[in-house]
């Protein structure tokens, strides 16, 4: 049999896969996760500070927070069917997308464990864009024309949310040195290098799909 049908071939749990469902049910929970975290760290910001919403582990073991938590770490995996459905259906996947997914993955899970400070910062950011995000994939997916600005305003929110992971990151170090926040040198490096390298990459991104197409588009007129 040749070797390049068989790859292409379905199996009968991805012919019956809704896509559809699937960024509904990602969006529900999104939305609620970034509600439900977003309350509890303006709670721990307005009764104790910048400091303690940064360095306190409670959000890992909280009363409200701690399902989120493991919630959060838990959707990192299926968040990776993206990748697959993109490589099935012969769509350009490009590397931001794939690096991106992977990475955050794997920090997270490597995160989650050692509890270590900044996760909470970490993780509403996350829910706050994504609940965006899939919104936007959900309306698309609906057959409604959504304006141009709506895509621009996502990858906008995902580079501020890289600023302020590189700018938490700082703060963890800061603390830790007077035994302040809990965290390993190790996990700063890595998740500081991480956010930087998306930084970049979103900029980049940002630039090629949107600033680009405006200067070529002015230039044909």
């Amino acid at each position: 049999m040749n070797m390049s049908v068989l790859t292409l071939q379905e199996y009968e749990f991805e012919k019956q896969f809704n896509e559809n469902e699937a960024i509904q049910w990602m969006q529900e929970n999104c939305i609620f996760g970034a509600l439900r975290t977003g309350a509890y760290m303006v709670y721990i910001l307005m009764t104790k500070g910048l400091k303690q919403s940064v360095c306190d582990q409670s959000f890992y073991n909280g009363p409200v927070s701690k399902f989120w938590a493991y919630a959060f770490v838990l959707s990192k995996a299926p968040e990776l069917g993206d990748t697959i459905f993109i490589i099935l259906r012969k769509q350009k996947l490009i590397f931001l997308h794939w690096y991106h997914h992977i990475t955050v993955l794997l920090y997270s899970w490597y995160s989650y464990k050692d509890m270590v400070a900044g996760g909470g910062w970490f993780m509403t950011m996350n829910y706050g864009v994504h609940a965006v995000m899939y919104s936007y994939y959900a309306l698309r997916a609906a057959g409604f024309r959504v304006s141009r600005k709506f895509a621009m305003f996502i990858t906008l929110s995902q580079i501020t949310q890289m600023l302020m992971g590189c700018v938490i990151n700082y703060l963890v170090y800061y603390w830790m040195q007077h035994d302040q926040c809990h965290s390993h040198f190790h996990n700063i490096f890595w998740s500081s290098l991480m956010y930087l390298s998306y930084l970049v990459l979103f900029c980049h991104f940002f630039f090629e799909a949107y600033i680009g197409k405006m200067r070529k588009a002015t230039k044909a007129e």
